[in-house]
Formats: structure tokens, sequence, C-alpha cells
């Protein structure tokens, strides 16, 4: 098969920014996180919604085209159960023995508990519910945080599978439509803004994310439709060749979107908005921030993966390496931020120093635990989603994500 340079660059490019981005969300002020930075500033919250809108659903729909890109026509079952495995088990080991720590530091941010290690773990690998504590997860008895996306791969790889077998004997029944560019791109514009849109006005009021896996309605109203979109359109050589020749529109597209949505929200804080005239006040503000966050999500993507084409479709040096480590960076990346940050808080380094120390310690982190463990201790290597010996196969055999 093929390597897609542009497809692993992007998935590597797109776990960094994970880091940057939860590394952030320690600073923001007005944004819950499991610990928080005593210096935090209003003004993070603008890009950090301008990030927040495309991070996950530009993984779930690259997970979705890695799935499609490795699906072999004979052995799907083999081929299924082996992805699964290699979702569920370092999901399992993470939340046994990487989100625990997150969970302690947590607890004992909040006076759950008191200091002791092992005395904590003992009781929280028990997975039984801590009455009266407030820690992500007491109620449940445990966490995954962080590991929640690889949790929703596993019923979304299983799905997507199963409806690619069952409908695959009915391929050369169901009529064959070709319409022309314009009218194939207008639609594959209009269709899934309008879904996200839906899904923003509809489903987010009444089931806000949870990402608990069961009951979160709008989570998976947008993030399985882009995974479901993502495997069948893998393959699809007119649908990436309309992304590269559509990547300037989208992207202008984007720009309009993120411009809506930010310039609502800033507006909705002026100090005066509240002297409007009436008629002002009750035109559909919110319905219109809303249907512009859903043109920014999707036209970013399609922006994205149009100017990835063109741009990053020759390999670079390091590309290798970082396909292969950005798995276990991703379980690795959360618990090494909030250990240090916990340990940096009491030397109140100042607004400056601390998140530098903050971001620059967790990939220092996140390298050395790669680099002198995972990569070299053979029985680590799937519990962080890596084969048990070296791969050199592409990134849509390289890991599940």
């Amino acid at each position: 098969m093929h390597r897609r340079h542009d497809l692993d660059t992007l998935r590597v490019a797109a776990f960094a920014l994970l880091i940057l981005y939860h590394a952030a969300m320690a600073y923001v002020a007005g944004w819950n996180f499991h610990l928080k930075s005593a210096y935090t500033a209003e003004w993070l919250q603008w890009p950090m919604i301008a990030m927040n809108r495309w991070r996950m659903p530009l993984l779930f729909a690259i997970s979705g085209i890695a799935l499609g890109l490795s699906l072999p026509d004979h052995g799907r079952l083999r081929h299924t159960l082996r992805r699964c495995w290699r979702l569920q088990l370092p999901l399992l080991f993470g939340i046994v023995a990487v989100v625990s720590l997150q969970a302690y530091c947590e607890a004992l941010d909040k006076g759950d508990v008191a200091p002791g290690l092992a005395r904590f773990l003992w009781r929280y690998w028990q997975f039984r519910p801590w009455p009266g504590a407030h820690f992500t997860g007491a109620e449940y008895g445990f966490t995954w945080n962080h590991l929640w996306y690889l949790a929703y791969l596993l019923p979304y790889t299983v799905l997507a599978v199963a409806l690619a077998s069952l409908l695959r004997p009915l391929r050369g029944a169901l009529p064959r439509w070709q319409p022309g560019d314009r009218v194939l791109g207008g639609l594959l514009l209009v269709l899934p803004v309008a879904w996200l849109a839906w899904a923003l006005l509809v489903l987010m009021p009444r089931w806000p994310p949870t990402h608990a896996l069961l009951n979160d309605v709008y989570v998976h109203a947008e993030s399985l439709p882009l995974f479901l979109g993502g495997f069948l359109a893998a393959r699809w050589q007119r649908g990436w060749d309309l992304l590269v020749r559509g990547r300037r529109l989208t992207l202008a597209l984007a720009l309009l979107g993120v411009c809506l949505e930010l310039g609502i929200r800033a507006l909705a804080r002026l100090p005066d908005v509240g002297d409007l005239d009436a008629w002002v006040l009750a035109l559909p503000w919110g319905q219109t921030e809303r249907i512009g966050r859903a043109l920014y999500t999707w036209c970013m993507l399609l922006a994205l993966f149009g100017w990835a084409r063109v741009l990053l479709s020759r390999p670079w040096p390091g590309l290798a390496y970082c396909r292969e480590a950005v798995f276990g960076w991703y379980i690795l990346h959360q618990t090494v931020l909030i250990v240090l940050l916990y340990a940096l808080r009491p030397l109140q380094l100042g607004p400056w120093l601390e998140p530098a120390l903050l971001v620059a310690g967790t990939f220092g982190g996140c390298l050395l635990i790669h680099e002198l463990l995972i990569r070299r201790v053979r029985w680590l290597r799937p519990l962080f989603g890596l084969r048990a010996g070296s791969s050199t196969r592409p990134v849509a055999r390289v890991a599940p994500l």
C-alpha cells in the first residue's frame, strides 16, 4: 500500500497540538481541568476555542481513514479483532497504571485523600465508587480522562467494519449516480455542515459532552459520522482530488466560520450590549454562532486535508520515528503534564516560566519514557499500542489511532 505521508504528518501534528492544548487547559481562566495553575488568563479562551473545534474531529477522521486504508479484502474479522485488541490493551493499561496518577494528583488537590500513593492506588484498583470524593471519575471508582478517545474508537471500529461487510454484497445492486464536481462539492460542503449545525442546536443543549461513552449523544453525533466518513473516503481518489482543488475555498469558509463564532462571542462580552435596541437583541445570535461553529469545524477539516495533500506528501527526517512514538506519547502526555504541574505549582515560578517548564517537561518526559522504556522493553510495547517488534509499515498499520 502506498504510504500517505500527508496523513502521517497530520496525525503527528494533531497529537503534538493535543499536548499544547492540554497544557494550556491548566491556564485558561473559567475552564475546568483536572489541575489548574495559579496563573490563569482569560485571553487564552480565544485560541483555545479556535483549536477546540477541529482537534478531536480531525483525530476521529484520521482514525477512520487509517482503518479504511488498512482493511483487507479477506480476513477482516481477524484484522478487526487484532486492531481492537491494540486499542483495548492500552486503554485498560492506561486506566490502571497511567491515568490513576492523574486521579491521585487531582484527589490530593481537592482534598479527597491524604498523601500516600500506594494507599490511593490500592483503593483505586478496587474500582469502587468514592463517596464524597470530587476527582474525575470518583462516582464510578475509576476514570479514563484523556483516553476516552480510545474507548470511542473501539465500537466505532467494529461498527465500520460490520457495515462495510454487510453492504459489500449490495455494491453492484445499488444505483450509480455520478454528479458533476460542482454538485458533488456542494453536497460535501452543505450536508455535513447542516448535520453538525443540527447536532449543535438540538443535541448539545440536551446532551452536553460527557466523554463517558454511554448516553454521550452529542459527541457520538459529531464523532461517529466523521470516523465513518473517513473510513468510506479513505480510498476515494475523486474525493481527495476535490479536496485539493477546493482547498482555498474551504480555508476561506473556515476563516469565515471562526470569525462568525468568535465575533458573536466577543460582541456578547461588550459592557453595553444590554443597551442595544430590542430588535437587535432578539436576533438569533446563539443559533448563528453555532452555525458558524459548524461551518468552521467542517471546512477546517477539509482545508487541512486538502493543504496537507499538497504540502505534506513527502517524507521528512524523523517522520518514521514520530509515527511510531505518537501513540505512546498520547497515552503518557496528560499524566506527565499533571504530575509536573503538581510539582511546579508550589514553586510559584510565575506566569511565563511555569508554563514554559511544563510544556518542555511534558515533551521531554514523554521522549525519555518512550526512548528509554517503551521502545526498548518488548513487553511494554503492546501496552502503548506498538507491535512487540519494530515496524516499518505504513501509518495505517503502525498504530490503530
